[in-house]
């Protein structure tokens, strides 16, 4: 993938501290798994350990006709009970060329607060209230803040993991005769491979009215060498909106600190 130099040190000098982070919280307690929110567009209902501080990485280039788009998507995650807890993500550098145009900058940052139930041993329900930020400037982001209410069911049906998702989402910025709200659904199926081969694949799509509708289909493969160290690969397709757009996406999710 390529990336601009100002990225590929930011991503190699955030990713040296992260891992040394990792390897010391690893040595403090060999017990605090890792919660992986990627790679997929569906959130798990599930939260992350309390009191334990979950970093999440990528790298994201994504091709549509003629338009080409590099960025560093990031997430934090903290829970502060298996109930409550905060996400904060957002893109750390947005590289963006349509023609000649060509911009680059921080993109828009997201905030999340997540309420999980844990309803038996197979299945859990989640809710999501989030609020983008109009951090990136307006030839990255639309320039206007967003609102987004996301409803999760997660269950275990056999070998294989199902994060479902149904969320409305109110735009800040919207076309002339185009509704403000988006609504979305997506299906990520996950399962073991091997021991430490895991292999994910999703469904999603969004509709608004007066807008073309979206559909995106995903696949990825997740590497753990441990339980608190999780690596992905993928790509996704996504026939609509016109023109049909490719994504190839790698990242990595790691535990930072326990803070309690």
């Amino acid at each position: 993938m390529r990336v601009s130099r100002p990225c590929l040190r930011w991503l190699a000098g955030l990713s040296l501290v992260a891992t040394a982070a990792a390897s010391a919280a690893h040595a403090a307690d060999a017990d605090g798994a890792i919660t992986p929110y990627r790679p997929s567009v569906s959130s798990p209902a599930q939260l992350s350990l309390a009191g334990q501080l979950e970093f999440e990485l990528g790298g994201l280039q994504v091709r549509a006709g003629d338009a080409r788009r590099r960025s560093l998507p990031y997430l934090f995650k903290l829970a502060f009970s298996k109930e409550w807890g905060v996400l904060v993500g957002g893109e750390a550098h947005v590289w963006s060329r349509q023609g000649s145009d060509e911009v680059q900058g921080l993109g828009d940052t997201v905030l999340t607060l997540k309420r999980g139930w844990i309803v038996d041993d197979a299945s859990a329900l989640g809710l999501e209230l989030g609020a983008k930020l109009a951090t990136a400037n307006d030839r990255i982001g639309s320039g206007k803040a967003d609102v987004t209410v996301n409803a999760i069911y997660s269950r275990d049906l056999g070998a294989v993991h199902m994060d479902a998702n149904l969320n409305a989402t109110r735009l800040g910025l919207v076309e002339p005769g185009t509704s403000s709200t988006q609504i979305g659904a997506s299906a990520a199926f996950s399962t073991a491979l091997a021991d430490r081969w895991g292999m994910t694949g999703e469904v999603s799509g969004s509709r608004r009215s007066g807008a073309d509708s979206g559909l995106q289909l995903l696949a990825a493969l997740t590497f753990s060498p441990n339980p608190r160290l999780t690596f992905d690969i993928g790509v996704a397709r996504a026939p609509r909106p016109v023109p049909a757009a490719t994504s190839l996406f790698s990242g990595v999710v790691l535990p930072l600190a326990r803070l309690w």
